[in-house]
Formats: C-alpha cells, sequence, structure tokens
C-alpha cells in the first residue's frame, strides 16, 4: 500500500499556514479539518491550509507538497491510531467504533489517490467551496520532473544589481 509524507523544498509553508507540518511526517488529504468551515472563515492562512494544504498527522500542520511512500505493516498500524485519536479527541466522534470506521475511509482515500503513482510521485491539493460544499483537485509531479529539471530560481538584472526572484513559489502554492 501507498501513502504520502510531508515533504518541504522551501520554508514558505512556515509563513503560509496557521501551522506547518514537519518534514516527513505522514499525511492525508484532511479535508475532514473544514467541514464546517463557512466562507466567511476562509481567510489569511485559514485560506492558504484550506486550498493548498495537506494534514501532516503528528503535528496536525498544513504541507504544501506530500511524497507518495511505500507503507510498512507496522507504520499502518500507528497511522490508524493517531488518526483514531484525532477523531476522537480533536472532532468528537462519540466512541472508537464510529472514529475507526473514520479512519478506514480517510486512509482509503488516500490509498487510492497514491496507488496510480510510482512511489516519489509529488501530490498537491486545491480545495475550493461551491454550491455543493468542498471541492477537491489534485496534481502530480512524476519523481524525475519534480526535483532534477525543474528550474526554481531566475536571476533577474535590475539596473546592474543581481536579484534573485522565485519564479516557481506562486506556482507550487496553486497562485499562478
Amino acid at each position: 500500500m501507498k501513502l504520502a509524507k510531508t515533504i518541504r523544498f522551501d520554508p514558505s509553508d512556515l509563513n503560509i499556514f496557521p501551522l506547518a507540518a514537519d518534514e516527513g511526517e505522514w499525511a492525508l488529504v484532511g479535508t475532514f479539518c473544514f467541514a464546517a468551515i463557512g466562507e466567511s472563515d476562509i481567510k489569511g492562512k485559514i485560506k492558504q491550509a484550506f486550498r493548498n494544504g495537506f494534514l501532516g498527522l503528528d503535528s496536525m500542520g498544513f504541507s504544501t507538497l506530500v511524497s507518495i511512500v511505500t507503507v510498512k505493516p507496522d507504520d499502518l498500524g500507528k497511522i490508524e491510531n493517531r488518526l483514531c485519536s484525532i477523531f476522537m479527541n480533536e472532532f468528537g466522534a462519540p466512541d472508537e467504533a464510529t472514529a475507526m470506521a473514520a479512519v478506514t475511509e480517510e486512509i482509503k482515500f488516500m490509498a487510492d489517490l497514491c496507488a496510480e503513482h510510482k512511489t516519489g510521485t509529488l501530490l498537491a491539493i486545491e480545495r475550493s467551496l461551491g454550491d455543493e460544499g468542498i471541492r477537491e483537485s489534485f496534481r502530480s509531479l512524476a519523481k524525475p520532473e519534480s526535483c532534477a529539471e525543474q528550474k526554481i530560481w531566475t536571476m533577474v538584472d535590475d539596473d546592474g544589481d543581481l536579484a534573485v526572484a522565485d519564479s516557481a513559489e506562486d506556482h507550487a502554492h496553486g497562485q499562478g
């Protein structure tokens, strides 16, 4: 089975989310965090987490990108236990059986999302809120394309001084 872990290429997640996930945390889509959100609540750092954040399970923070990895059986048990605890303690699941049913659903959704991609593939999410509720779309970037050939810095000559412009930041956060 494949799931995903958070990944960080630059420190931008530390600045754009209410809480950034640590690199290497197990990650889920995490849309359940926004189940009760209203349009007026989607602003500032919450807006960034809503629109572009995967949920890191250890910190309950967000990550713009995740990398697909193969899950070991003992890690799957840890993921299930952590998520069950989150559903019970943070989201008020009435009992462990109800929480575990939600755990199974969330992990299956993420596993299905990851199954079609090779290990090392990066995923990004984009959410929107409409009349039918929350809509999600996902983008993937294959491993060889994700790191080796990407142009992330552009040198710009500004009146004789060299300035560095980050050409990938807006694109990486779904703003470009």
